[in-house]
């Protein structure tokens, strides 16, 4: 993040007030790389207490529809196009922050703690930004890039990266908003994006190999690329292995919710229907303690997903119990 000149520390004489109040506090995590398979340390942006004064449509960010996901797959399977997903290193640090406008608060964050021994080590100029704050060292540091953990992170993404695309000759769907198309060589490429999680489809494997190299945004590293007939997307398994068709499963997905579920049932145990009979009654038992009403409002969730890609069959169960996440009883 140093090397990409992601944030700049600045005097506190030099920041405002407001600044200061809305400042929030880094925090270093720990995150599994899908398709790596390793555990990295990351700097991220405590942005929960910017939810104050940062509305919804300032921070929400455009995600691609189900429905052209499907679309688009079963064209990409009709066509027997090459299918890429991308992992695109340090997604979202690659964007920039917006400039501030005359009267608005410039983005800062504080580096407290262990983190600023770390950060002095690695560049000894910061050590004169040092302020002490209730026995604590702190450093403010204007926020120049997107970190993890910003409300607005997506949406700043999305912006540049379909401000991107269109410059390189994408045309955005009209109806979804994250399908962007492109003719090469007399043939159409398909780009689908969720946030960060790339799809692109093209007839030709080197159109691909372009495009991903293209969209490594200068970075050091490549990006992690996945290929074949079989892909993981957005919790489906999309699979091409049948020429001319497209499978989708959730099998991995549904093994999930089982296992993530705390009330285990016997193996033996069946059940005809999803229902059980007394469904459409009333609750008659107590109500969930917080702890039981997270899990169901979460189990709902996750089953509404499932029901509107590869489960059609339970919807009906599962709008009954998506009715009831107010009043959830035992």
């Amino acid at each position: 993040m140093l090397l990409r000149d992601c944030f700049t520390p600045e005097f506190v004489k030099d920041i405002t007030a407001s600044e200061r109040k809305k400042a929030q506090s880094a925090m270093m995590l720990l995150a599994e790389k899908q398709f790596e398979k390793t555990i990295r340390g990351r700097l991220v942006y405590h942005g929960d207490g910017t939810c104050e004064w940062l509305s919804q449509e300032n921070t929400a960010s455009p995600t691609a529809l189900q429905e052209a996901i499907a679309i688009t797959c079963v064209i990409d399977a009709h066509e027997d196009r090459d299918i890429m997903m991308m992992d695109v290193p340090n997604t979202f640090i690659q964007t920039y922050m917006p400039k501030a406008k005359e009267g608005e608060d410039c983005v800062y964050m504080k580096i407290t703690g262990m983190m600023v021994q770390i950060l002095i080590d690695m560049a000894p100029e910061y050590r004169k930004y040092v302020v002490l704050e209730n026995g604590k060292r702190v450093i403010y540091v204007r926020v120049l890039r997107a970190i993890y953990g910003m409300l607005q992170l997506s949406l700043l993404f999305y912006n540049q990266f379909r401000s991107d695309l269109e410059a390189k000759g994408f045309v955005f769907n009209p109806y979804d908003p994250c399908v962007a198309n492109k003719v090469v060589n007399g043939k159409q490429q398909t780009i689908r994006f969720h946030v960060d999680d790339l799809m692109s489809s093209h007839m030709d494997p080197k159109v691909n190999d372009k495009f991903a190299e293209w969209l490594r945004y200068g970075s050091i590293q490549a990006c992690t690329i996945v290929r074949g007939k079989i892909h993981r997307y957005l919790g489906m398994t999309l699979d091409f292995s049948v020429k001319g068709k497209l499978k989708i499963r959730m099998d991995n997905y549904v093994k999930n919710m089982l296992e993530d579920f705390p009330i285990k049932f016997y193996k033996d145990s069946k059940q005809e229907t999803p229902a059980g009979n007394d469904l459409l009654e009333a609750g008659k038992g107590k109500l969930l303690n917080a702890e039981y009403r997270q899990i169901f409002h979460t189990t709902v969730a996750r089953g509404l997903y499932v029901s509107k890609i590869a489960r059609l069959d339970i919807h009906p169960t599962i709008t009954i119990l998506a009715s009831r996440v107010r009043d959830r009883s035992s």
